[in-house]
């Protein structure tokens, strides 16, 4: 099982896995760690990644970057209007108002979503892991800035499951970056403790994101995150104004005219600002032929870009300012202040920072990789396949939310989680209707950097008044789920039935009395109207009175009992209770309804075919990669045969002059059917093209292993007839190494290298006068065969290892007769330090 997190950001991505070792950032096909957010569509390709960004400037116009800021939103939203101003691509508006981006895909005209862009990067992402783990990508958390509303996490969700990932979790950027930082912590104090207080700061290349977390042992607690839309981006942009403005005065060249052009100065725009972090000496910036084929020359010093971008530190300063506010934190009450993102290496802001929380920024986490790393973390506690310790973390919701909704008495209006309320989080709001409602959920007004505040509305049906024609209790639940998504879940109506039942009257014995049998409305009332979501958080009960009051609750008869009530009064009370025929008896019966939701996402039917799409293109991508391998297999083979047949190739001496020109005027035919009609064929076009050129080009390639490779193999040939025949020497000299071997054995290996060599003598003399463009009398397999043969014939003979001596009996092992033995049936003695002649060296052995 796959255990990843994304960190989706507006330049780039992180995918970070969770290992026997650890957590580890992957890299990918360029073995970079970061992957550009960027998609581009190249004819037929689909380009994703590095790739994409590759080819920005060459394609500009079909390469898909910052979208991650169009998710969930309208094209007439002044977001979306503020963006399409640096995007160089064709951004449309769709039937439903919302945003469509026109791109040229398989020589066609295409308009894909935000979303469906989204999802081809996650694509991209989910390959990589792959490739990582050696296992299928199902299961993910991916990081979201703090400040997403539920339209923009909403259509993140629907973009991982228009690639097939399943999302455990949609976390909050500034909460990954805490538990990656608390998770690790072995000095946290205990629950009953002063928490330990530590403040977030990620500045990115879009947003700023300023976060108070608190920390004890096991367990976070985000107390408040405050953001803003400034980023890397914008001191770029900065930077490229003013540049485009020195250019226009002194090379008469207006860069802002043309989108190619002002995109290459932001490209070095953003490399000078990154080199100004780390000098604060004036330094260079050169462009060659920028515009008009004229060369441009500047230069910039680190204060001189301060100067520049004043009003963006000041909207820094007043969002770390409000966090202050917000989390109601003292300078005195922050342990640390930890930095991330690529922008929070400015110096300036760093200054920031310690002028205003009173601490120095801490760089202990990885300041590009570590949402990522939090997110795998998050993963890896929810998911069953690794055994990590429990680590809680609780987040907050960013606005506060209101609910709506209108009766009799006209509309109504209430906030039902205030800013930074705990999330996850569910609550149940009781109602008494006698016909159904609509509640709509909106976000409390100008508190959302969104130009529609509406949440969704909401339709409880199957609310009915009761027998009585009275309204019924009605609660329902409302929820912020793991994915910081407000939703109603669901609505129970709690329908009231009063019975009579007939009454047999028991006269009291010893002095007792019957009460009552606990049947009444508190008996039968519903439970508590506390609820809890997954996460195990209850929710405080609202009341929400509609039409009469709630009715007071009936006393119970036991309660008398501890009263002023009296002897005779029970006895009276006693009394009338058993003269009645009949009694009440009220039952509760809960009725689950039908909840229909009008909220932001594609429904299932989109989804589905948003899917489909996705899964023809992935098919497509792999086609078309085949596809070029084997074309680009065809115009290597045709370079390769080329230069192996020139003069001084490979294969030269081995093809004859009349089939070496013909196969070159064809290799010609076939490199210019490459560049013109031949460019965009099938894949079994190329295919049928190269196994023709390689049956041609068979001939020759055997020839030249065949002669090639033949001296070789008669020089070992040659060397294994010499190493027998020398063996048979030392053996006939009285080697003692041989000396366990017979002279059949000895007779027939001298026999197998005569052979071998007569076959070598008539082997090489067929090879004399044969020119190499010939086929060779000799095979190369021949020779290594008598080789084989030759060596394993003799290898069996000289190998054998030597018997071992027979251990003589027990009896004669010390015997005392001067070191001499006689044997039992003949008499005959010898030495016993001596050699022993045994009975098979006197057998001839056929």
């Amino acid at each position: 099982m796959s255990v990843i997190g994304i960190d989706f950001g507006n330049e780039s991505c992180y995918v970070a896995v969770a290992k026997a070792g650890g957590i580890e950032t992957i890299a990918n096909d360029y073995s970079l760690r970061a992957t550009p957010s960027f998609v581009a569509f190249a004819g037929r390709n689909r380009v994703l990644g590095v790739a994409a960004k590759n080819q920005q400037v060459t394609n500009m116009n079909n390469t898909i970057g910052g979208f991650k800021r169009l998710l969930g939103r309208k094209f007439g939203d002044p977001v979306v209007q503020e963006e399409l101003r640096s995007l160089p691509y064709q951004v449309e508006a769709t039937a439903d108002g919302g945003i469509g981006i026109r791109v040229n895909y398989l020589d066609e005209e295409h308009v894909f979503t935000p979303e469906q862009i989204t999802a081809m990067l996650f694509t991209k992402l989910k390959e990589d892991a792959f490739k990582e783990l050696k296992t299928q990508i199902n299961d993910c958390v991916i990081t979201v800035p703090s400040y997403f509303t539920n339209a923009e996490r909403q259509a993140l969700l629907d973009a991982a499951n228009i690639c097939g990932l399943n999302v455990l979790r949609l976390m909050n950027e500034t909460t990954a970056t805490a538990l990656s930082y608390g998770f690790y912590k072995q000095d946290l104090p205990a629950p009953e403790e002063k928490p330990r207080n530590v403040v977030f700061v990620d500045c990115g290349h879009a947003s700023l994101q300023v976060s108070a977390c608190s920390f004890h042992k096991g367990a976070l607690k985000m107390l408040a995150s405050c953001s803003d839309s400034v980023g890397g981006r914008d001191f770029d942009l900065m930077l490229a104004m003013h540049f485009n403005k020195e250019f226009l005065t002194k090379y008469k060249i207006d860069a802002s005219s043309k989108k190619r052009a002002f995109l290459r100065l932001m490209t070095e725009a953003e490399k000078l600002k990154k080199n100004m972090s780390a000098n604060s000496t004036k330094l260079p910036l050169n462009i060659e032929c920028f515009m008009n084929e004229i060369d441009v020359h500047s230069s910039l010093q680190r204060s001189d870009m301060e100067e520049l971008c004043s009003h963006l530190f000041q909207r820094i300063e007043k969002t770390m300012r409000k966090l202050m506010v917000d989390s109601k934190l003292a300078p005195e009450d922050i342990h640390s202040v930890e930095i991330v993102g690529g922008s929070s290496r400015i110096p300036a802001i760093k200054h920031l920072i310690e002028q205003i929380f009173g601490k120095p920024a801490s760089t202990t986490l990885n300041q590009d990789e570590a949402v990522s790393r939090g997110a795998a973390l998050q993963c890896a506690i929810l998911s069953p396949a690794v055994r990590v310790r429990e680590f809680s973390c609780t987040d907050v919701q960013a606005y506060p939310v209101m609910i709506s909704w209108t009766d009799a008495e006209g509309p109504h209006e209430m906030k039902v989680f205030e800013q930074y309320h705990s999330a996850p989080f569910c609550r149940l709001l009781t109602v008494h209707r006698k016909d159904p409602m609509t509640i709509n959920m909106h976000y409390e007004a100008d508190s959302v950097p969104y130009l529609d505040p509406v949440i969704g509305s909401y339709h409880v049906k199957g609310i009915k008044p009761d027998a009585a024609g009275e309204s019924q209790e009605v609660k329902v639940k409302v929820r912020i789920n793991s994915n910081g998504i407000i939703l109603i879940s669901s609505a129970t109506m709690y329908e009231r039935k009063e019975s009579e039942e007939p009454v047999s009257p028991t006269p009291a014995t010893n002095g007792e009395q019957k009460a009552g049998d606990g049947s009444g409305p508190q008996a039968a009332a519903p439970p508590s109207p506390q609820a809890s979501d997954d996460t195990g958080k209850v929710g405080e009960p609202m009341d929400i009175q509609e039409g009469s009051d709630d009715e007071q609750p009936k006393k119970d008869p036991k309660s008398n009992e501890s009263s002023g009530e009296g002897w005779t009064q029970r006895v009276t009370r006693w009394f009338t209770s058993v003269c009645a025929d009949k009694k009440k008896k009220v039952t509760t019966k809960q009725v689950e309804l039908t909840v229909e939701s009008q909220t932001h996402g594609y429904g299932t039917s989109e989804l589905h075919k948003y899917f489909e799409e996705e899964m023809k293109m992935i098919a497509n991508d792999r086609q078309e990669k085949e596809r070029i391998d084997a074309r680009n297999a065809l115009e290597e083979a045709v370079y390769e045969v080329r230069e192996k047949i020139q003069e001084e190739g490979l294969l030269h001496a081995y093809i004859e002059a009349k089939d070496a020109s013909d196969i070159c005027r064809e290799l010609e035919e076939t490199e210019n059917w490459l560049y013109e009609e031949g460019e965009s064929c099938e894949k079994a076009v190329y295919k049928e093209r190269l196994e023709k050129l390689r049956v041609k080009m068979e001939p020759m390639r055997v020839r030249y292993e065949e002669y090639s490779g033949q001296e070789q193999a008669f020089t070992e040939l040659g060397h294994s007839i010499q190493q027998t025949l020398k063996a048979v020497e030392l053996y006939r000299a009285k080697e003692p190494k041989y000396d366990h071997l017979t002279e059949t054995e000895m007779i027939n290996i001298t026999e197998a290298a005569q052979k071998a060599q007569k076959w070598y003598d008539e082997a090489r003399s067929k090879l004399v006068g044969v020119r190499k463009t010939q086929d060779t009398p000799v095979k190369l397999a021949d020779i290594r065969h008598e080789t084989q043969t030759l060596t394993a014939c003799t290898n069996s003979v000289l190998n054998r290892p030597k018997p071992k001596p027979p251990t003589p009996p027990a009896d004669q092992q010390n015997g005392g007769n001067g070191g001499s033995e006689q044997t039992a049936a003949g008499g005959e003695q010898h030495d016993s330090h001596g050699p022993k002649q045994t009975t098979e060296d006197s057998m001839d052995v056929e």
